[in-house]
């Protein structure tokens, strides 16, 4: 059997490449082409165009998306900061700490993420009813908390867990105690790790959408306000100008976070 040039086989893993990339890029592309063009122009069925405009994002801003952004930036932040708060403790006890039933614990921590969130959402929704959370930043931010902190938990575990434990043996050699040991020398080395799982956090509660429609009505977080207001008008490029409003952030806490990911990953494969 004669085999095939090699050559072939790299064609067909860069058109792979190729279509893979595509599909991402194209509709990134058209979104942001038509989020700033003309009505005229795009309804003229033109398929390029040098007329730009931004009364799309103009209008959007007037009916409410630039407190919906500041909305979803704080909703995110508070996301971030629960969930490290109580993650990087958990984090580090399952990196640091051998205990009986420590896997099952990383399973349990893993299986919390098994149920769609829809099933606990009206149980979720009386809650905060009742504990007069409803409607507010707080309330939608423990709830993205809780989706996120099974995965902060399991970062963050394999993190420490790439962090030699002789230099915190060293650390208390000198006469450090067990708490600067970790503000000083843990912390300092997981902090590139650390600011990606932050971003990813941070991303996490930026797209989410369901929860925010659920729990929230005059407070809503920016993906909720697209889906209930802005998809809901005619004009479609007033669609795409939300839809650049939302990946916009997205796409600037990737590009920022990309040499991040890669120590985080590195740190993880340890």
């Amino acid at each position: 059997m004669v085999s095939a040039p090699a050559w072939i086989g790299e064609l067909a893993r860069y058109a792979f490449l190729a279509v893979l990339v595509s599909w991402i890029l194209v509709p990134l592309a058209i979104s942001i082409v038509y989020a700033f063009t003309p009505l005229d122009v795009y309804y003229s069925n033109a398929i390029l165009t040098t007329s730009f405009t931004l009364d799309h994002v103009k209008t959007l801003w007037i009916l409410g998306a630039g407190e919906a952004f500041l909305r979803s930036v704080a909703v995110g932040a508070m996301t971030v900061g629960i969930s490290f708060l109580l993650g990087l403790p958990g984090g580090y006890a399952l990196a640091r700490y051998v205990f009986p039933g420590r896997d099952a614990v990383k399973l349990a921590i893993i299986a919390t993420r098994m149920f769609p969130i829809i099933v606990i959402s009206v149980s979720l929704l009386k809650t905060f009813f009742n504990l007069g959370l409803n409607d507010t930043l707080i309330g939608l931010a423990l709830a993205h908390t809780a989706m996120a902190l099974p995965f902060v938990v399991i970062i963050t575990g394999s993190i420490f867990g790439g962090i030699p434990r002789d230099l915190e043996e060293a650390g208390m050699i000198f006469g450090l105690s067990s708490i600067m040991v970790f503000l000083r020398i843990t912390l300092p080395l997981a902090a590139p790790g650390l600011t990606a799982a932050g971003m990813f956090t941070f991303l996490l509660s930026w797209n989410e959408v369901f929860m925010a429609s659920v729990l929230t009505l005059v407070n809503r977080t920016l993906p909720a306000f697209i889906l209930n207001s802005a998809f809901a008008t005619p004009i479609e490029p007033i669609r795409f100008a939300a839809a650049f409003m939302l990946i916009l952030p997205a796409l600037v806490f990737m590009f920022l976070a990309r040499r991040y990911l890669v120590t985080m990953w590195a740190m993880a494969a340890r």
